[in-house]
């Protein structure tokens, strides 16, 4: 039989730490190779992992064929919501997938629109390089993916918080990649790597060079930074507002969440308007 690996679907979903990939290879070893391979045409989907460890040591696997996928996106957000689905994934890479999701889904809608634009669009309606399935095969394609349009609707998608996607998406914004992958490796939790993400790149790094003690109290720095203006603010109202903390307490979280708010609205602007240019571009072509 033979198997194509493909490197981009390899790396597609973060690999397995050293200890989880010793721990599955001893299980192979004991128990065999128990869960089917997937595959599209030649191409390995699902069981990289497993994939390589039966070729090492000469082990029996089975294959299965997932004559559903049209293009390659279809085993993206089929291998999202695989993972999605697992427990063993942690909180970060949970957002980090869902977040992918939604990119995929923007994606389609714009060619969606395009096409509806369009309808004299000649294009192949599915990548010409890609294993072809019959039109037997094609008849059962894979349901449309439910639109997420929202954080909250990103959160329940990844079983989060709306303010855990918030910062997942200030962490792949604006981390370093020594942070990301402190993150990513559980040496800091999301709300530290967030707080540490408002840093200049060149502190980001040096924090997590230094280790985890050193990013902790980096993201320390960062939330009493954020606090002083607030408390000295509450100071300068004078002896009546300081006479009403909760009051004081609600008002500083109303105006974070319209700070909040601004920005996703801004963020949402600049989304739509890339989403209006690639119409025109996909158009224009």
């Amino acid at each position: 039989m033979n198997i194509v690996v493909n490197e981009e679907l390899k790396a597609y979903i973060d690999p397995l730490t050293p200890e989880e990939h010793e721990a599955l290879e001893r299980s192979i070893l004991t128990e065999g190779c128990r869960d089917a391979l997937v595959l599209w045409g030649d191409v390995l989907v699902d069981g990289h992992n497993r994939y390589g460890i039966c070729q090492k040591h000469g082990l029996p696997f089975q294959t299965v064929q997932n004559t559903r996928f049209k293009t390659i996106e279809d085993v993206h957000l089929w291998m999202i919501d695989q993972h999605l689905g697992r427990r063993s994934i942690s909180d970060f890479l949970r957002g980090v997938l869902a977040l992918r999701k939604k990119d995929i889904v923007d994606e389609r809608r714009a060619r969606a629109l395009a096409q509806t634009a369009s309808p004299d669009d000649n294009d192949p309606p599915f990548d010409t390089d890609a294993p072809q399935a019959s039109p037997a095969d094609r008849a059962a394609t894979l349901p449309p993916p439910a639109p997420l349009g929202s954080r909250e609707a990103i959160a329940r998608a990844a079983r989060l918080s709306s303010n855990q996607v918030v910062m997942i998406e200030k962490i792949q914004k604006q981390a370093a990649p020594e942070l990301v992958a402190a993150v990513k490796a559980g040496v800091i939790s999301i709300n530290t790597a967030a707080a540490v993400a408002s840093l200049p790149a060149d502190e980001q790094v040096s924090a997590a060079n230094a280790g985890k003690d050193e990013l902790r109290q980096a993201a320390k720095r960062v939330r009493e930074s954020r606090r002083r203006p607030r408390e000295e603010a509450v100071e300068s109202a004078g002896p009546d507002t300081a006479e009403s903390p909760a009051t004081d307490g609600a008002v500083l979280q109303l105006q974070q969440r319209v700070a909040e708010l601004t920005a996703e609205n801004a963020a949402l602007q600049r989304q739509i308007a890339e989403l209006q240019s690639r119409l025109l571009a996909h158009a224009g072509g």
